[in-house]
């Protein structure tokens, strides 16, 4: 079972971070060739929506089988994750910094696709409006994917602790 529930998180984990990626360095910025810009910015929004909730599923994944993998791995106890000396060891602070990131990601996609995105998608296009929340977008996605690519380094060194 455990090697069912690493195999479901790294494979949550690539459709996650690799379709942030993708949006970010491909879709986005051939998007932003498409004229007219009304037609542009129908194609942001359902390309949004259709990622946010398949990115949503993939976060609830990674949520369960980290928790799962921690389980099997006998960390999962009060005695191990209580304990000061633990987040001290190299696999604690690699930990530790995952977590943070695995936190701050969510934290920055809630407000990306709940309140900036559909503030973006509500806006007429080229209004003033439209342009700051599509700027704090894009800028919150990229924030993301610097956090993503810290999150991979430390996932990458936990089993190697």
């Amino acid at each position: 079972m455990y090697l069912v529930s690493v195999t479901l998180h790294v494979l949550a984990a690539l459709f996650w971070l690799g379709g942030m990626i993708f949006l970010a360095v491909v879709g986005a910025p051939v998007l932003r060739l498409v004229e007219p810009r009304q037609l542009r910015a129908q194609l942001f929004d359902a390309l949004g929506r259709r990622f946010r909730t398949s990115g949503w599923i993939a976060v609830g994944v990674l949520v369960v089988t980290g928790i799962l993998n921690l389980h099997y791995r006998g960390f999962l106890s009060w005695r191990v994750l209580g304990a000061e000396a633990f987040w001290r060891t190299r696999f604690g602070t690699a930990l530790a910094v995952k977590l943070v990131c695995v936190a701050v990601m969510i934290a920055l996609e809630a407000v990306h696709d709940f309140v900036l995105g559909p503030a973006a998608s509500r806006a007429v296009p080229e209004s003033d409006a439209a342009l700051r929340a599509g700027r704090r977008a894009a800028l919150l996605a990229r924030v993301n994917a610097v956090v993503a690519l810290v999150l991979v380094v430390a996932a990458v060194q936990l089993p190697r602790t």
